[in-house]
């Protein structure tokens, strides 16, 4: 059955698929923890759904088995020696840097809709099948699913690994009534390396394998709905829509493959635009703009509030000119409290001078 699983998924768009057991119990202990200090921030469905995050029969009745899956990212045009192309994008202050995984299509509904063909496809062949397929849309304990399925190991910056994908990748899983055999689990081989959590700017990475998300730029920029804490700002740098920086550093990323599906290629005008033309956009301008693309969930004034942390970055670093100065200024007057409090901070910083 998984080779027939495997070329289906392939035919799909998927990179590998893999069968996990129901029995998560082991990894309730470090979920808990992880609740009880509070590193889940604002993420309040995740202290809602605790525990049923690890027990998939509780979170659909009748489950048995978690068919899990992954699907490389990478936009088709990625050329070699991408990882230092990225951090290169760091270099230049006045233009706002957006992840990798959201510079296309939105993965959720990519995802959701190919895992649902897969669900159907198995249902087809084997018979009445229930099966609900989820991805990144419910309390689910992705990452450990997969490493249970062998999709990869856990990396230090808490990601899954793989030895010939390395981390810029989605995962999915489907929920299925029936009982399947699971695959083995994958060594680990992250070894002494630690590239990861020196890279981190925030220093989110408090431990290997835990991840404070408080401190996170990917769950300030996206997650965060509210202020973003002043000691964090100048950390953030011009990331204006999540950070690649622990994954970038990863050494096992030179094996990253590029997507097969046109859905990931990188849209034009969301990654390495001037920051006074982020700033200039209209609510219509980025609803048209971000139309089908994971971008939009944050909505207009986060999006604001982001680019806003990273004008003021540019000005602190020399790299603010007056257009970027004036698109700042026009935003002073904007109705929302969370925009006018990041533009006036934005407006506020000025080189640093070395002291004699």
């Amino acid at each position: 059955m998984l080779a027939q699983l495997q070329l289906w998924g392939q035919e799909l768009g998927f990179s590998q698929i893999g069968v996990a057991g129901v029995d998560l119990a082991s990894a309730e202990p470090g979920l808990l923890a992880w609740l009880a200090q509070g590193f889940h921030g604002d993420m309040d469905y995740m202290q809602r759904h605790d525990l049923k995050r690890a027990r998939p029969a509780e979170l659909v009745p009748g489950t048995l088995s978690v068919i899990t899956a992954r699907m490389d990212y990478l936009p088709r045009s990625t050329p070699q020696g991408w990882q230092a192309l990225e951090f290169d994008r760091l270099n230049h202050p006045a233009t706002g840097t957006v992840s990798l995984y959201a510079r296309g299509r939105d993965y959720h509904k990519v995802m959701r809709r190919r895992l649902q063909q897969l669900g159907d496809k198995v249902a087809a062949h084997l018979g009445p099948l229930g099966h609900r397929a989820f991805a990144d849309s419910a309390p689910v304990l992705e990452a450990e699913l997969a490493t249970r399925s062998g999709q990869g190991w856990r990396g230090k910056h808490t990601l899954v690994l793989n030895r010939e994908a390395g981390s810029m990748f989605f995962l999915g899983e489907i929920y299925v009534d029936m009982a399947l055999a699971p695959t083995a689990p994958m060594e680990a081989h992250c070894g002494t390396c630690s590239a990861c959590i020196s890279a981190c700017p925030t220093q989110a990475i408090v431990a290997p394998y835990q991840l404070d998300a408080r401190r996170c730029i990917s769950y300030l920029t996206i997650e965060h709905a509210g202020p973003i804490a002043p000691e964090l700002r100048p950390l953030m740098g011009n990331r204006i829509y999540g950070c690649d920086d622990c994954q970038l550093a990863c050494p096992w990323n030179k094996f990253a493959q590029v997507s097969r599906l046109a859905d990931f290629d990188e849209r034009a005008g969301l990654n390495g635009q001037t920051l006074a033309a982020l700033l200039d956009w209209t609510e219509a301008e980025f609803l048209t703009r971000t139309e089908g693309s994971p971008i939009r969930r944050i909505g207009h004034e986060r999006w604001l509030r982001n680019v806003a942390v990273a004008a003021g970055n540019a000005r602190a670093a020399g790299q603010g000119d007056e257009a970027l100065r004036a698109a700042l200024q026009r935003r002073l007057g904007h109705e929302s409290a969370l925009v006018q409090e990041h533009v006036q901070w934005a407006l506020a910083q000025r080189p640093q001078v070395a002291s004699v």
